[in-house]
């Protein structure tokens, strides 16, 4: 049995630019979360029509499982480049976004920029996706540890975005399909969530719930301490148990 929960705030900011939808059609599921940037309102503009094209989509294309990330992702980047175009705005309105499905006992994922997906069993991180960013290259370059990309100072250069130039792969998309069996639960969230909480925290609290809502409660009262006075940025997390 699927649960789930959502939460996003505003952080320390005066507006919340972050966008989150979840989608149920036939006991099939589609999770996303965006983060819109740019400010001046723009970013909250590119990462709401994001969620929104995924969630009319999914309610027409909810079984066509082996092509719809990548078409929708394909059709976001258009339908935000187009509003880009009307509004003569293309320095602002851009997102990143992470969506999920689980369809007929499969999970899929794809996203574009530094918001995360976590996937989990036995209480531990079994995957989790990789940025488009700045640290993240340093990282795979071997410059600096995993741990430091929360704290680096060019963490919030991001290289890929939805409403930017795409170059060749535009995202990661699983190639091979998942199973929801070999899955216990799933975090979508924006870098303002996961820079604030560490992969053995989210494991900690995770054993300790009883329910998707005390699991996700739990993560938000750690990542709400360890950001404060740090003039935190949004925040936006869609938290799941298949168990």
């Amino acid at each position: 049995m699927i649960t789930y929960q959502q939460i996003s705030k505003t952080g320390g900011r005066d507006n919340n630019e972050d966008s989150a939808i979840f989608v149920e059609v036939n006991h099939n599921y589609c999770f996303v979360v965006a983060d819109g940037l740019g400010g001046h309102g723009k970013g909250e503009v590119a990462s709401q029509l994001v969620a929104e094209v995924f969630e009319r989509e999914f309610w027409v294309n909810s079984l066509n499982n082996e092509n719809f990330l990548a078409s929708t992702f394909q059709k976001a980047q258009d339908e935000v480049v187009e509003l880009q175009k009307l509004q003569r705005e293309t320095g602002g309105m851009k997102t990143t976004a992470v969506a999920l499905t689980i369809v007929e006992g499969q999970c899929s994922w794809g996203h574009i920029g530094d918001s995360r997906l976590y996937i989990f069993e036995h209480d531990k991180v079994k995957l989790r996706t990789m940025d488009h960013s700045v640290p993240q290259m340093l990282v795979a370059a071997g410059a600096i540890k995993e741990k430091q990309i929360s704290t680096h100072p060019d963490r919030n250069r991001i290289l890929r975005a939805i409403g930017g130039e795409w170059d060749s792969p535009k995202f990661e998309l699983s190639q091979n399909k998942l199973s929801l069996a070999e899955c216990q639960a799933f975090l979508l969230c924006t870098d303002g969530f996961w820079e604030h909480i560490t992969e053995k925290k989210m494991c900690k609290l995770l054993k300790r719930s009883k329910t998707v809502k005390e699991w996700l409660d739990a993560m938000e009262a750690e990542v709400e301490k360890n950001g404060a006075g740090r003039n935190m940025d949004n925040y936006t997390a869609i938290a799941i148990k298949a168990r």
